[in-house]
């Protein structure tokens, strides 16, 4: 039952962050000069190498992995190629109770409620 319970939190996770995830858009640009774009490809790589020392790096090599995630974030930021589109309320409320949710039944194999 638990199984079953972690692929239900599972799916319920990857939905919520589908539906927060839809609004976001990043955006490149073509510019005049070679430096203009510099930021962008930096977030892009940031993030990627970030993400890998997370999932597969040994423990130790953690706070390199968050630090590179949070410089590929300020990185989009500073290239302004991060697109936000509008979000209604319910559409927020619902994919964190579903991102929230899902991450406990996925952790625990229990229902949070």
């Amino acid at each position: 039952m638990r199984f079953i319970l972690r692929i239900i939190g599972l799916s319920l996770l990857l939905l919520g962050i589908y539906l927060v995830g839809k609004n976001i858009f990043f955006t490149t640009n073509v510019y005049p000069y070679w430096w203009r774009g510099i930021a962008a490809d930096t977030s892009v790589l940031a993030l990627t190498i970030g993400i890998i020392m997370l999932i597969f790096f040994p423990r130790n090599m953690k706070n390199l992995g968050w630090i590179a995630v949070s410089a590929g974030v300020i990185f989009v930021f500073m290239s302004s190629s991060a697109i936000l589109n509008p979000m209604s309320l319910w559409q927020f409320f619902l994919s964190l109770i579903s991102i929230s949710a899902g991450y406990k039944m996925f952790t625990t194999g229990r229902i949070p409620f």
